[in-house]
């Protein structure tokens, strides 16, 4: 079972959280929206990716652990040292939700132009996998953002893979840089229109069409940023659904 048309869940939002040190998870609600939206509720197949952080063992493990006794099946592709599965393309074809761990979006889209994953990403996302991740799997698939990929004084990053024709500002309410750095790289053009989103929000697109916001709790909220001839930058908080 796949989404009914190409959808993409990008997103400020993670796992929960536990008590139990900083790799202890259980699935949000944003993943189990992800789920419904590939019509996959029941056992519904997600394969993670962590190149972003170059596919270290200990979050690999993590997100397994995260999915261990829940509904989902959970898989993973990892590309360092090298792929570890046979076929890349038919592993992620049958997947019903595509996860992308955040880390160095940089890195991450430039890992997957040397394998050729983006060609099949998006074959996958038009066959009806949904694709979503946090941070940097948030930003891939946009046009690009703000990033600490180069430091940690956030630059632009004017190279994600573009299938979404925006510019996507994650954590915006959560580090400091974020809102000032967005509004910057808009008003001087190096990027374009775009949204962002808190900590906890996410944006669902249907195509390369924004449908709605929506937030693991209540507060987090998404934004349209858009530039004006002058250079000045508006921001518009958009209606935002709690799951």
């Amino acid at each position: 079972m796949t989404a009914d048309e190409p959808t993409i869940l990008a997103t400020s939002a993670f796992f929960e959280v536990g008590r139990y040190g900083s790799n202890d998870w259980r699935p949000g609600k944003i993943h189990r929206l992800a789920a419904e939206l590939a019509n996959a509720t029941a056992k519904p197949r997600i394969c993670v990716l962590t190149q972003a952080t170059g596919d270290p063992e200990e979050v690999i493990g993590a997100h397994y652990r995260a999915f261990a006794g829940t509904e989902f099946v959970a898989s993973h592709l990892q590309l360092f040292p090298m792929p570890n599965v046979a076929d890349i393309r038919a592993h992620l074809l049958e997947q019903d939700v595509i996860w992308v761990h955040g880390g160095s979006v940089a890195n991450l889209c430039a890992v997957w132009r040397v394998h050729g994953v983006d060609e099949i990403l998006h074959e996958a996302w038009q066959a009806g996998v949904v694709l979503s991740g946090v941070s940097a799997g948030s930003i891939c698939w946009h046009q690009g953002g703000s990033t600490d990929s180069f430091g940690p004084d956030l630059r632009g990053f004017t190279d994600g893979l573009g299938w979404l024709p925006f510019s996507n500002g994650v954590h915006y309410d959560a580090e400091e840089q974020r809102r000032p750095k967005m509004h910057e790289l808009i008003g001087d053009g190096t990027l374009g229109d775009g949204y962002a989103t808190d900590d906890g929000a996410g944006l669902v697109y249907r195509g390369t069409t924004l449908a709605e916001v929506v937030a693991d709790r209540p507060g987090p909220r998404g934004y349209s940023l858009t530039r004006a001839a002058d250079g000045s930058v508006t921001e518009t908080p958009l209606p935002t659904r709690v799951l």
